[in-house]
């Protein structure tokens, strides 16, 4: 019988579908030296009993205990790393004005690599510890500090797809943070892009560049041309901010006479590897684009209730075949965690459905169709965070990365309501979704590695 690095024994919770849930009682999960799930095997299997005995006793067997169960480690779509700097901060003024007054002045100061480095460390440690397993990130203009933040992924053993930032428009960013010219900016995101690849090749689970045009309103037209250039050269994945308030959109609609999707495909900025982050004034125009291109949409379920004057119309979009992930969006998000911002998709998804205005007759008020339920949320925030990146994470079947979350339903101090021993598994899942709490999540692997415990 083949010999595996690890074996986990447990009952597991992985997206079959956007809308069901499989859920692998008592499985046995096989791991090979590149992290990756080799067999799933069930109890009914013929060798399950033969591994079990082969395994059982052994320091790379790994038996779940009562009351544990694994999920799909997290992928998150859209993190702004040095703003966990200002995490809670200033939620309740208008984006142009927190951008200006708050955002902007903190990230101008990661041109220091210790300041830089004490932040990182704590916001890949965090999100590892609220179960993201992979995260695409945005970091600054600042070439040096985001060559640091994807080591320190590296090191950390998360899954990072780290992008420095491009502002070259003086119009629309201050005087001191912003890059020196056009040029300097395509130069350093192409030394940018050649230093991660180099460090990629030392690192298990990978880490990747991105080319990051902050939103459109931040980049002349030469950087965005210039970008999406580089984005071919390269074949690198592509991260920006896409139509998500009404300044925003209402701002590329002013300059290029049309939507943010098409001026940014025809940058060439629209590919099988980008992610736009909101999407909330997305057209059918739009989404027909997203679908023919590949391109997916990170849903920041938290960050557009402060931030982007709507509710964006998610289920309508996966409907069209546009891929959606979800995103944290910190600062914009206050929540690390994507079981918080899988919950507010849920919720939001249900007001755009029934209506606020309650001086409108129920039939009025709100927009048919536009629910969510928690399996399609649990996706979005594992399979669909896969699938919009187009690798092989967030499921629990083989030939995926292991990439988990242990999570404990019986600790003490956060025990969540689970009285019967047979309770239906289905009701156990939606009870984690809704109920866990970071300390709920006793440990996390990546690519077959441990990551984070909780002691």
């Amino acid at each position: 019988m083949k010999k595996y690095t690890q074996v986990f024994q447990g009952t597991a919770f992985s997206s079959k579908s956007p809308e069901e849930v499989q859920i692998l009682k008592d499985h046995l999960f096989c791991i090979n030296a590149d992290g990756m799930i080799e067999r799933a095997v069930a109890p009914e299997d013929a060798d399950y009993e033969a591994l079990l005995d082969l395994y059982q006793g052994e320091d790379n067997f790994h038996r779940l205990a009562d009351g544990q169960y694994f999920l799909p480690g997290f992928v998150d779509l859209h993190v702004h790393a040095p703003q966990w700097a200002q995490a809670g901060t200033a939620l309740d003024i208008p984006l142009y004005d927190w951008l200006n007054t708050y955002t902007f002045p903190i990230e101008s100061k990661f041109s220091d690599l210790g300041f830089a480095k004490n932040i990182y460390q704590d916001v890949v440690s965090t999100l590892l510890a609220n179960g993201t397993t992979t995260a695409l990130y945005f970091a600054t203009v600042h070439k040096e500090a985001s060559v640091l933040l994807a080591k320190l992924c590296a090191e950390k053993g998360q899954r990072g797809l780290v992008g420095k930032v491009v502002m070259d428009n003086i119009e629309q960013t201050p005087e001191y943070y912003r890059d020196a010219d056009t040029q300097t900016a395509l130069a350093d995101t192409e030394e940018f892009i050649l230093a991660v690849k180099e460090l990629a090749k030392s690192t298990k689970q990978g880490v990747y560049p991105v080319v990051t045009p902050r939103f459109i309103p931040s980049c002349t037209d030469d950087a965005l041309k210039g970008l999406g250039k580089l984005a071919e050269k390269y074949d690198a994945y592509v991260q920006s901010h896409c139509s998500e308030s009404d300044w925003e959109h209402g701002y590329v609609q002013d300059r290029f006479h049309k939507n943010d999707a098409f001026a940014l495909h025809d940058f060439g900025l629209l590919r099988d590897k980008s992610v736009m982050a909101h999407c909330n004034f997305l057209n059918d125009d739009d989404a027909a684009l997203f679908a023919e291109t590949g391109t997916a949409v990170s849903h920041c379920p938290i960050s557009n209730a402060y931030f982007a004057n709507s509710v964006i119309p998610i289920a309508h979009l996966h409907s069209k075949g546009v891929e959606i992930g979800l995103g944290s969006d910190i600062s914009g998000g206050f929540s690390p965690s994507l079981f918080d911002n899988a919950r507010q998709a849920v919720i939001s998804s249900r007001m755009l459905e029934d209506g606020v205005n309650t001086a409108l007759p129920a039939d009025e008020r709100g927009v048919p169709h536009s629910r969510i339920t928690i399996n399609e949320a649990f996706y979005f925030a594992t399979a669909g965070g896969g699938e919009s990146l187009s690798l092989p994470i967030g499921r629990l079947t083989e030939n995926y990365a292991w990439d988990v979350q242990i999570i404990d339903t019986a600790l003490p101090s956060a025990k969540l309501p689970i009285y019967d021993s047979n309770e239906d598994l289905h009701d156990v899942f939606q009870k984690i979704m809704y109920l866990v709490r970071p300390e709920n999540i006793r440990e996390v692997w990546v690519q077959g590695e441990k990551v984070h415990s909780r002691v």
